[in-house]
């Protein structure tokens, strides 16, 4: 989770008017990597609220994700509500399990199961834990220049790789220009019909740090759906104990 998901580290300059680069001489590829970076870090902790709506019904889960990305690693933790608190979600790798403290099990996660929601949301196991990767798995083309939510954005087309571990065809990615600050998302199937929209906003400093605190991720054509993450506390680059992530760990934190 990341779900879920830890923000900024490599920031780019902004340039005056004069000096602005032409988008076929700016490198998309590298347009995404900071991108990611900015999301990501190279380590990161989190406290994270995730508001899933449903016609129906509407639940609040807060969670704490840790997040090693030299390691490739992923531990997040439910706190709250009472009925799933304790629910601990593991990734190494490309292995993932979940422990349920209901029953008191460790279950594995099958790698056919990497982009099934997660806890009922409109976010996937895959968002959350982050085991395809937007930056090695896709190859990158800038092919506009727009406005989104009044800043100057890169519209980066993203095509993945043959034999890529992802389930998308094609994805879009609207960057902001001056420091590569993820602005909007859109994600689509091989066929190329458009399935959901991820939206980020409330930019503001967190610890010394300019980040989007609101993640809005909407389906497409299912009206009344949504999932928003809100960030409420965020360290990027932090040192975290490797028995974090581990089997051991899963149970512990119960």
């Amino acid at each position: 989770m990341a779900l879920f998901v830890a923000l900024l580290l490599g920031v780019t300059k902004t340039l005056p008017a004069s000096e602005s680069v032409a988008p076929e001489q700016v490198d998309a590829k590298e347009v995404i990597r900071k991108m990611d970076l900015l999301l990501r870090g190279d380590s990161s902790f989190g406290s994270y609220r995730m508001t899933i709506t449903d016609p129906d019904w509407q639940r609040t889960l807060t969670l704490n994700a840790w997040e090693s990305r030299t390691e490739d690693k992923t531990f997040i933790e439910i706190l709250s509500p009472a009925k799933e608190a304790g629910i601990v979600t593991l990734k190494i790798g490309l292995e993932m399990w979940n422990y349920l403290p209901r029953v008191e099990r460790i279950v594995k996660i099958p790698p056919s199961m990497m982009f099934q929601p997660w806890m009922g949301s409109d976010f996937t196991n895959d968002d959350l834990v982050k085991a395809s990767s937007i930056v090695t798995d896709y190859s990158h083309e800038i092919i506009a220049e727009e406005t989104v939510s009044g800043f100057q954005a890169y519209k980066v087309e993203l095509i993945p790789k043959p034999d890529a571990p992802v389930v998308w065809g094609r994805l879009l990615a609207w960057v902001r220009q001056s420091d590569s600050m993820p602005l909007r998302q859109e994600f689509f199937a091989d066929d190329g019909e458009l399935i959901r929209i991820l939206r980020f906003d409330n930019i503001v400093e967190v610890r010394g740090r300019e980040v989007p605190t609101y993640w809005e991720m909407k389906p497409v054509g299912e009206k009344g759906r949504l999932t928003v993450m809100e960030v409420l506390d965020l360290e990027i680059d932090v040192e975290i104990d490797e028995s974090i992530f581990s089997l051991r760990n899963l149970k512990l934190k119960n």
